[in-house]
């Protein structure tokens, strides 16, 4: 498998205190299946759809409360420099360039208004064996209170191109790497309680985003909003049981006109 542009999504993990209430949570919604938890990697577990490789599920590490949530990772061909542009960007690096094993080297940062996300240097893991399946990632977006920080910050660090949406009711951009889209960049409301920090929201594609909503609130997630239909899918965005923000979204059902997009790179 040919490595990721630098600055594509390329993984998601996830932290949950409770480990297998988690993998009953997401098997049961999205029909993954796990594999062997690794001791010597702090009990993280690889999830798979269709056999594939999709994210995984961790606890977090003992001693430490942790609160659930997802993790998305961008890949970069050298770390080590993508953490020093971090920093030199007004960024924060949580976890500075570790090896892991044989699998690649990882950092963990947030963005200057706080987003966190992940960094990934491939080595024998190159990241998602699927996408844009049922039970795989699908899309990301960055949910921020200083929407200028974001859009100043992450093109700096992974060259990415902007567009912004031309749309009086919301503030979004998209970030891309040449013709496609990689990531969203919405800004925070005060709908968001204050307590809610700033995230990177991933998306698991379905095959009927209504049927899995209800499947997830029978399984005891919240429903924050949706399900809507909009030119890209219909989607839902949701709390799981353990408090992790998640979006569930169906492709191919889609509506509305496309958004008018201004190049503001």
């Amino acid at each position: 498998m040919a490595a990721e542009p630098e600055g594509t999504p390329c993984w998601a993990d996830a932290t949950f205190a409770d480990l297998d209430a988690a993998k009953h949570f997401y098997g049961e919604l999205l029909g993954w299946t796990y594999g062997e938890s690794s001791p010597e990697y702090g009990n993280y577990t690889q999830a798979f759809a269709d056999g594939k490789a999709v994210a995984a599920l961790m606890p977090p590490p003992p001693g430490h409360d942790v609160p659930s949530a997802w993790c998305l990772y961008l890949a970069s061909p050298d770390a080590a420099a993508t953490a020093a542009r971090i920093r030199e960007h007004g960024g924060t690096v949580l976890v500075e360039p570790m090896r892991v094993g044989e699998f690649g080297t990882m950092v963990v940062a947030s963005d200057p208004g706080g987003a966190v996300f992940g960094v990934w240097q491939p080595g024998t893991h190159q990241g998602f064996e699927a996408r844009n399946v049922p039970g795989a990632y699908s899309w990301a977006e960055i949910f921020t209170r200083e929407p200028e920080k974001a859009d100043a910050f992450f093109p700096a660090v992974f060259g990415y191109g902007v567009k912004r949406m031309e749309d009086d009711a919301v503030d979004f951009t998209l970030y891309d790497l040449g013709a496609d889209p990689v990531l969203g960049r919405m800004k925070m409301t005060e709908d968001f309680p204050p307590e809610v920090p700033p995230y990177l929201n991933v998306y698991f594609t379905v095959d009927d985003c209504d049927a899995a909503v209800a499947k997830a609130q029978s399984l005891g997630a919240m429903l924050r909003f949706g399900p809507l239909t909009i030119p890209f899918g219909r989607f839902a965005a949701l709390t799981d049981p353990q408090g992790a923000p998640f979006s569930l979204i169906d492709g191919t059902t889609t509506g509305g006109d496309m958004p008018t997009l201004t190049d503001v790179s």
